[in-house]
């Protein structure tokens, strides 16, 4: 697990390969990652929009961006948490994720960019 903490909300980040959901042999390569959100600072939050960077080994980076996560915007209060998980496919069977989320104060409408900390995508007979 990978963990990064900005202006207060702690992004913490589990990966997990799906052989059922692979081929290897077609260069596919299927990943399940679950992301949990706190909001440890003192204010009402709301997630707006994600912006991903993808680094598939050995092929060209990916960008995607978006509104809210896994269809929801969720809304945090101070000490509340949210957490999903979603998917990413890679061609090589090695790669990274990282990214940003555009969150937003409620109290002030100020809105601040949270970092998603680096994490790898590496299917697990690619370590030997």
């Amino acid at each position: 697990m990978v963990t990064q903490t900005t202006k207060g909300i702690r992004v913490s980040v589990e990966t997990e390969y799906q052989p059922a959901y692979s081929s290897p042999s077609q260069h596919h390569y299927v990943f399940t990652y679950r992301i949990t959100i706190e909001n440890q600072s003192e204010f009402t939050i709301q997630l707006l929009r994600r912006h991903w960077h993808v680094h598939d080994a050995g092929f060209a980076r990916r960008e995607v961006e978006g509104e809210g996560v896994v269809g929801q915007q969720p809304i945090l209060e101070p000490g509340q948490s949210h957490q999903y998980v979603s998917g990413c496919n890679l061609k090589s069977g090695m790669g990274k994720m990282e990214g940003t989320y555009l969150m937003e104060r409620i109290v002030d409408g100020s809105r601040f960019t949270v970092h998603i900390p680096p994490f790898s995508l590496v299917a697990p007979f690619r370590l030997n």
